[in-house]
């Protein structure tokens, strides 16, 4: 007993059972697994023996006469702990909680780390787990079902649905701690992983028992697949929140070794699991490396010691279980592994987008389906083969992870509904659904994740724009607006405004957030936003002493005003200068600036604010402001946006689809395909002979010089006979049909030489097929104009409701019709009258008597007080600026009631008293140098 006591405090109490203890030369087996085949009925014997018993009232201690309401034990070792209570005499989890957290103390032998599972607590309501007591520090996590228990349709959100047979709580009782369920559990999910944090290098070991929603969307799946065997597909749309690389950690851990329902066969040689996102990578591969029940079963493709292409052939060669690699690898592999076995296989995707369209799954699939040539193929064969390899593989199984998931993905791998319907046009359509939901509704609402919709706060800018030129010449206006709007609002003053709204933001209201370690994001449209902001950055911050500085982001290198920038070159680490997510985690480090870069798949709990001056929309905009939502308990508790762009309805519409379940609305229609090609004959651009003669010598491998001028006949048509309007119209076809045809190849039956005659030759055509530039007509404009003044200012704060009923989304579109707009001519005088009216200034109700008390009165004021004149004089910047600062607030105060107006604006608009002390301050400083100022 001294020896199983020593080997539980040292591994706990699932590596125990699971390994047994080793006393002199025995081995001790204290847990018989429950066998995954049918054939060991010595197995089956050793686990029916097996003994799970219950006890109530525990005394756990030799202090105290404190009890435990359950205890659950596995051959006499106990595994769970349980407090129950009872609602209607007045006790609730929250109690039982408490009483964890209070009256329990951790250095009890019974509560110490990893001794037991897990500790329950339970309701008739909801139920709570914890995997590690604290004291105080104790944090319970919900174990509830969820209101749609994973299902994509009813009510969504936390908690537990009503039970029409008795207890909301009753599944864990029924469910959860029966025989089969916990063996399963101590077996295939519970374990103690160790996590090394980089920078200190130090080693921390957590006890991880999977959350409801884990391990019931992983046991569905696994017994959908044992009973339906090879070739399905599984859509599992989990939250952020939701520990999706631990679902997919266990799900592809059970996958290499499950067995079909008669417990024969054998169903999966191989795991492949493929993310998109290179962080996450190593995240995955630690994970599942850990839950792996032997060493060298999981194989990750990383190019350490080796190219990728040599260590993914070895990984087929030595049948490794799991192989981990990213989607950007994975087809730069597929060209080497055309000799690897045929083999039954598991892929699991993260993040399943539309990364596994097209004709990186057409090389994936062609591949791992192992297509072997036995004789001369004909000319229709390598037709036939080439329409196979589109198609999703049949050897193999698909499980999809995503949170938002499009129209694509719901069609390729969700479920289709059994219910049809019929439409407009009287087609009969199935919805497609995901496998399992968990939803970003719960997920805040069990509090994994933050509400980044709270405190949404959009800025409007004004501006004014006034002619730089005597003529009055046309433009378009669409064009001209939409120049003038990016004009303005990539100037270098208009970014250095916004820079410091957002620098002063941070400083008075993040800053001492989150213990004093919050940091922000800044999101802009393009690299050249970036640098002028990071610029604007390091000068306000030097400027006003901040301790804190600004990281940019961005790929490759940009020139700029004569000068190439790397983020290299602008950030200068003093150490790993190209990492910046480990730069970034610095205290000092803040801010971090992006362009395109550190959207999707960056984690970084400390992230508080967002500086949005981009469009955002759909999937981009969830993916983007979802950066913030980490939770970091206990001090991070809300997130902010501050949006220049984007105003709360687009925003409101980009989250409503993925805030419960998306459905799908209808499958995409291929008869769609016919119109396209139906429409595209009607150009006359290639003939039935010219799409045969290119596709047979294509296959057969001719060189380019006798394919290119089949197409370049054909370019020449395109060119010389089409107008522009035809060109676009042709172009934008024929790219929809590449689009469809590629994406409805892989998931529809269909056998069809001619549309994969003409994909190939489109494919090529297409690159060739160049339209002059649309006339520029609002060319010159900017040379025409001046900005007069830009004033950003707040428009309103506000907390974005979504609605929290399941939303549907349209297929993808086939038809397409393209064209040259007509332009919209005006003068340019109109022009600006119409953008400054939109952009205008702050409306005053007497504008000239405003005009003339802020730009005369006041400053003559501040101009006749010696003090403040003397400061200006004689002190440094930064005192002088203070003192006038100080004095323009006295004199503020006299406005109460005399200038009502200016007094409300200057109080409660903090950027146009921030411009306004600017504005005073810059006059006295320019009067006491002789200089004029104006506003």
């Amino acid at each position: 007993m001294v020896r199983l006591d020593e080997k539980l405090r040292k591994l706990g109490v699932i590596e125990v059972l699971r390994k047994g203890v080793k006393h002199f030369d025995k081995t001790i087996d204290l847990f018989y697994r429950q066998p995954s085949s049918a054939f060991n009925e010595k197995d089956q014997k050793n686990y029916q023996a097996n003994i799970f018993s219950v006890t109530q009232e525990l005394i756990y201690s030799n202090d105290n006469a404190n009890r435990l309401d359950l205890c659950i034990f596995i051959n006499g070792i106990p595994v769970i702990t349980c407090e129950l209570k009872n609602p209607l005499s007045g006790q609730t989890v929250h109690n039982g909680i408490r009483q964890y957290q209070n009256d329990r103390d951790p250095k009890e032998k019974i509560f110490s780390f990893a001794r037991c599972m897990v500790h329950f607590v339970a309701d008739t309501e909801l139920v709570f787990m914890t995997t590690a007591l604290k004291g105080k520090k104790s944090f319970f996590m919900p174990f509830n079902k969820g209101q749609n228990n994973g299902k994509p349709i009813g009510q969504f959100g936390a908690g537990n649905p009503v039970n029409p047979n008795g207890l909301k709580t009753h599944y864990l009782w029924e469910e959860i701690l029966s025989k089969d369920s916990l063996a399963n559990i101590v077996d295939k999910f519970a374990q103690v992983i160790e996590e090394t944090y980089e920078d200190t290098k130090k080693v921390s070991r957590k006890m991880v028992f999977p959350r409801y929603h884990q391990l019931t969307a992983v046991r569905k799946t696994l017994q959908h697949a044992k009973q339906n065997g090879i070739g399905q597909k599984y859509l599992i749309q989990h939250s952020a929140g939701s520990g999706k690389s631990m679902s997919i950690a266990w799900l592809s851990h059970q996958l290499h070794g499950l067995f079909d329902e008669a417990g024969e066969k054998h169903l999966f040689d191989s795991v492949i699991v493929i993310t998109d996102r290179t962080v996450l990578d190593r995240q995955l591969r630690d994970e599942i490396k850990q839950f792996a029940p032997k060493r060298g079963i999981v194989e990750a493709i990383t190019g350490v010691g080796g190219s990728k292409t040599s260590q993914l052939q070895l990984a087929f060669t030595n049948r490794k279980k799991v192989i981990i690699c990213t989607i950007q690898t994975f087809p730069f592999l597929l060209d080497e592994m055309q000799e690897m076995p045929t083999a039954n296989f598991a892929i699991v995707i993260d993040e399943a987008h539309s990364s596994q369209s097209g004709q990186t799954s057409a090389k994936m699939n062609a591949v791992l389906a192992d297509k072997q040539e036995e004789e001369e193929p004909t000319l229709e064969d390598k037709i036939n083969e080439l329409i196979e390899s589109r198609k999703m593989i049949k050897n193999g199984s698909y499980f999809a992870f995503t949170a938002t998931p499009k129209n694509k993905t719901l069609e390729t791998f969700g479920v289709e509904s059994e219910q049809t319907y019929t439409n407009e046009n009287g087609e009969i359509k199935h919805k497609y659904y995901a496998f399992h939901v968990y939803s970003m509704k719960q997920a805040i609402e069990e509090e994994f994740i933050l509400d980044v919709l709270k405190n949404y706060t959009t800025y409007h800018s004004f501006y004014k724009l006034i002619k730089a030129v005597e003529d009055n010449p046309e433009f378009d206006t669409k064009q001209a607006q939409k120049k003038l709007r990016a004009y303005v609002e990539e100037d270098e003053f208009a970014i250095t405004e916004k820079a410091k709204i957002m620098v002063e933001h941070f400083h008075r209201d993040v800053a001492k957030l989150i213990n004093g370690d919050a940091k922000a994001m800044v999101v802009t449209k393009s690299i050249v936003s970036a640098i002028k902001y990071k610029q604007a950055f390091d000068k306000y911050l030097q400027e006003i002493k901040s301790p804190f500085k600004a990281v940019i982001a961005f790929s490759g290198s940009k020139t700029y005003k004569g000068v190439e920038y790397t983020e290299t070159s602008m950030n200068s680490f003093e150490s790993y200068k190209t990492d910046i997510p480990k730069n970034f985690k610095r205290n000092e480090n803040r801010f971090l600036i992006v362009a395109n870069k550190y959207q999707t798949g960056f984690d970084q709990p400390l992230l508080h604010t967002m500086y949005v001056d981009k469009k955002l929309a759909d999937v981009q905009a969830v993916q983007t402001l979802s950066r913030l939502n980490r939770a970091k308990k206990p001090h991070k508790k809300d997130t902010f946006v501050l949006d220049f762009f984007n105003n709360a309805e687009d925003i409101q519409e980009a989250f409503e689809p993925y805030y419960t379940a998306t459905i799908l609305s209808e499958e995409t229609n291929p008869n769609k395909l016919n119109d396209l090609v139906d429409a595209l004959e009607v150009f006359e651009v290639y003939n039935e002979y010219q799409l045969q003669d290119f596709f047979t010598k294509y296959v057969n491998g001719e060189k380019r010089t006798k394919l290119d001028p089949i197409i370049d006949s054909s370019a020449s048509i395109f060119k010389n006979v089409l107008d522009k309007d035809k060109q676009i119209d042709f172009k934008l076809k024929a790219k929809s049909f590449l689009r469809v045809y590629s994406y409805l190849g892989k998931i529809l039956d269909f056998n069809n030489h001619e549309w994969e005659q003409l994909w190939w030759y489109l494919k090529f055509l297409v690159p060739k097929l160049f339209i002059e530039d649309t006339d520029d007509l609002a060319d010159g404009i900017l040379e025409s104009i001046d900005m007069d003044s830009y004033r950003p200012s707040k428009e309103t704060t506000k907390d974005i409701v979504l609605d929290d009923t399941p939303r549907e989304i349209e297929p993808i579109p086939v038809d397409v019709k393209g064209g040259k707009p007509e332009p919209e001519l005006d003068t340019l005088e109109n022009i600006l009258s119409i953008f400054n009216q939109k952009f205008g200034d702050i409306e005053w109700s007497d504008k000239d008597k405003v005009r003339k008390i802020l730009t005369e009165q006041l400053p003559a004021e501040m101009k006749a007080h010696k003090e403040t004149m003397d400061a200006v004089k004689h002190s440094d910047k930064q005192n002088a600026k203070i003192t006038s600062d100080k004095k323009l607030e006295e004199i503020m105060q006299q406005y109460l009631f005399s200038q009502t107006e200016i007094f409300k604006k200057f109080t409660e608009d903090d950027d146009f008293q921030r411009r306004y002390k600017d504005f005073i301050f810059n006059t006295l400083v320019e009067t006491n140098t002789g200089q004029g100022v104006s506003i």
